[in-house]
């Protein structure tokens, strides 16, 4: 059985995570301290490490060094949540055995596919078209749901309204739920059930504190129909919601509330160890962050490997090839930001003939050397002929990483 340890991890993040990975039969395990994480790590040697940065990674050096320097420690792989962080800081962490860094809020369903395949578990992740958005204006919980009704993003619903209210110190919480974009069958029954259920998951929140702005007879007849939502109110109109729930003395002109307050956030997003409700496939265009794709060619597959597991963490895609033919017919379809070459590959040609032809087809992406070859000539020779660098094998991952680094950033 496979088996995690969760290290300082906020309630949210940890409560999550123990319930995804149970559901998986991943034995999970966690530490709220450096010393707790030490003896927890070295008496379970855990498959995975999902290590939470709660301030500052200057205060994780003494847990990450013990694990480097120890012979079975250093082998566990890490994935690390924290703040925004450039890449060279990253970089740095490679040494360590840290594979992927997540920056806060984190992505749900990315997180997770890297679980998963670090685990060689095949976690499901319901991909339905949804847009499901939380936020607080005073002591309102505005929860819209629009196109669909993904099960994981309901999923986080629970985690994300007990945040808001454990953080804002919510005493008498309401809720608003609109639905008004979608347009439900009875096939939805499940999901609805299981959108009501999270809602309803955390008991500070009473029944009669929920109103749900639906134009979809579907949604009433699933309320009136279920004893344990008695309570809840659906209408057709915001105004009516707002006149129930908001203050008397609070404004005269409901219209008013609406359109300069309460469809706007009062708190702030972006809070340590959340979850997005968002998925990085729902993120604009101009929002996302650059994909690095790399080649790695070299006809030793021990070495394909060993680059490809270095530059996991600053790196979107990685394909490898195991000689120069593959690497040059594969670039007749598609191209790449960098690529990693060896020089003397047998049986095809040499990482010279690489270069010379990339040369002859105009290739601009920037290409490394790396290869055991490391007399004068053959590095002046590479360089002359656009190798952007070159490096002798054997490397240390982190200084591979840092040239790579050193390179895109240019």
């Amino acid at each position: 059985m496979k088996n995690v340890l969760i290290i300082d991890a906020p309630d949210m993040l940890r409560n999550l995570l123990t319930d995804k990975l149970l559901a998986e039969k991943v034995t999970v395990e966690t530490a709220d301290s450096q010393r707790d994480a030490v003896t927890k790590m070295f008496s379970i040697l855990p498959d995975l490490i999902i290590l939470n940065i709660r301030q500052s990674v200057d205060d994780l050096y003494d847990f990450l060094d013990k694990k480097k320097n120890d012979l079975n420690g250093k082998k566990i792989p890490i994935i690390m949540t924290g703040p925004v962080m450039n890449r060279e800081d990253v970089a740095d962490l490679v040494q360590y055995g840290v594979v992927k860094y997540f920056t806060q809020p984190i992505k749900f369903d990315v997180f997770f596919e890297s679980i998963g395949r670090i685990l060689r578990l095949p976690f499901t992740v319901d991909d339905t078209p949804c847009v499901l958005d939380v936020h607080l204006n005073k002591d309102i919980i505005f929860i819209e749901v629009a196109m669909g009704l993904n099960q994981e993003k309901i999923g986080l619903l629970k985690y994300k309204i007990s945040e808001i209210i454990d953080r804002n110190e919510l005493t008498t919480p309401k809720v608003i739920l609109m639905l008004t974009s979608l347009s439900l069958s009875f096939v939805d029954g499940y999901n609805l059930e299981l959108l009501f259920q999270n809602i309803t998951a955390d008991k500070r929140i009473m029944n009669r504190n929920i109103k749900i702005l639906s134009l979809d007879s579907i949604t009433k007849e699933f309320i009136d129909g279920h004893i344990e939502l008695h309570g809840i109110e659906v209408v057709e109109n915001l105004s009516v919601v707002l006149n129930s729930l908001v203050e008397d003395n609070a404004t005269s002109n409901v219209q008013e509330v609406i359109a300069d307050n309460l469809l706007t956030s009062t708190e702030v997003e972006t809070v340590q160890g959340s979850i997005e409700t968002r998925f990085s496939l729902d993120t604009d265009e101009s929002e996302k962050f650059k994909p690095v794709k790399i080649a790695v060619i070299d006809d030793d597959p021990n070495v394909r490997a060993f680059v490809s597991e270095a530059l996991k963490t600053i790196a979107s895609e990685i394909v490898t090839f195991s000689s120069g033919v593959e690497f040059l017919t594969a670039l007749n379809s598609r191209s790449f930001d960098l690529a990693v070459l060896d020089i003397y590959m047998p049986g095809g040609p040499s990482g010279f003939d690489v270069l010379k032809n990339a040369g002859e087809r105009g290739v601009t992406f920037p290409i490394i050397i790396y290869s055991q070859m490391g007399q004068k000539e053959y590095i002046m020779q590479a360089l002359s002929m656009g190798a952007a660098s070159y490096l002798v094998k054997p490397q240390k991952p982190e200084n591979l990483v840092h040239k790579i680094m050193e390179i895109l950033n240019g």
